[in-house]
């Protein structure tokens, strides 16, 4: 039995699980708040004691325990195990010795890698893309995520920054991204650009289901939310899942004649929308893609939602245990 922790560091939760690499499942997991507000020291902290829980609560002895592998967003030093800069957390954790604090406190070798990666490697691995040998994989929610696998390899680049798909420009006089750059896909079809578009047909005042079925509160409005006004049938939700697959199936497209994977899996919680997004993701590429041979790659979501973070990461920690061993 190869048993690792994956453990996904997020701005508001922090998930731990224990893997079985060999029988390719969740033994157990857990998440517990993080409380970011207290600092990087108190949240190592934290996540030690989280994943320490989940140890005693499985019923496995900690000597079969054998690493322990942490997503985290934003940039990160793998090769030193530290943050460099995490975006929404306080204080950016910049030079954290995330890997070495942590090992400190479990007594087991830590590994890390960016959070969209490890969904990338997850989804490769154990789900979607265990088939095939080169994916692309475009995580939406908050933010739009991505990662590259490459003949049966995690792209990496520099410093693991490679697989940034979300921003890339799709649009050179778009509106500006939190990344700095202006027209980003991020910035047009994450879940809060799509939740803006209803808010903005609400507040014009368009023939539209969404305000009803969010009490005319803005702030109820979300993607999921205009998902079950489009499956009513209405016409403005309709349209705005198109444009916002419209603009993932133009960034998938800059992809495929970069990289032509064999597959392409789109993960986050927007995926939820399933056939609502990935119908004119698909009949965008027919319109821009030419130079590859587009009807020999899929289009597909995820298939394993919540856990694919988790999953990567004990991958990822497991493939650390085998290099150095």
């Amino acid at each position: 039995m190869d048993v690792f922790v994956g453990c996904d560091l997020g701005g508001t939760n922090i998930k731990a699980g224990l893997v079985d690499i060999t029988q390719e499942k969740v033994i157990a997991s857990k998440s517990w708040p993080t409380y970011a507000q207290e600092g990087h020291d108190a949240v190592i902290e934290r996540m030690a004691g989280l994943i320490k829980e989940v140890i005693e609560e499985s019923d496995l002895d900690e000597k079969q325990i054998q690493g322990v592998g942490v997503s985290a967003p934003g940039m990160l030093d793998m090769e030193r195990g530290e943050t460099i800069f995490i975006t929404n957390f306080p204080g950016h954790w910049r030079h954290v010795p995330l890997a070495h604090t942590l090992s400190g406190y479990l007594n087991l070798p830590v590994s890390i890698l960016n959070d969209v990666r490890a969904i990338t490697l997850g989804e490769f691995t154990f789900g979607a893309g265990r088939e095939v040998d080169s994916m692309a994989c475009y995580a939406i929610g908050t933010g739009i995520g991505g990662g590259l696998i490459v003949n049966g390899q995690l792209v990496l680049g520099i410093g693991g920054t490679a697989g940034e798909i979300g921003h890339q420009t799709i649009d050179i006089n778009g509106p500006r991204c939190g990344c700095g750059n202006y027209g980003c896909l991020e910035a047009f079809a994450s879940a809060p650009a799509i939740a803006a578009m209803g808010v903005k047909a609400v507040q014009q005042g368009m023939t539209t289901l969404i305000g009803e079925l969010a009490d005319y509160d803005l702030n109820k409005i979300t993607p999921e939310l205009i998902a079950n006004a489009a499956k009513m049938d209405d016409e403005i939700a309709k349209e705005i899942w198109e444009n916002a697959g419209h603009y993932i199936g133009t960034g998938i497209a800059n992809t495929l004649v970069t990289l032509a994977p064999h597959l392409v899996v789109i993960s986050g919680g927007v995926a939820a929308a399933g056939e609502l997004l990935l119908d004119p993701i698909r009949r965008t590429i027919q319109k821009r893609v030419f130079l590859v041979p587009k009807d020999e790659i899929e289009i597909v979501t995820g298939t394993l939602g919540i856990e694919a973070g988790v999953m990567g990461m004990a991958q990822w920690a497991f493939l650390h245990h085998n290099k150095q061993g």
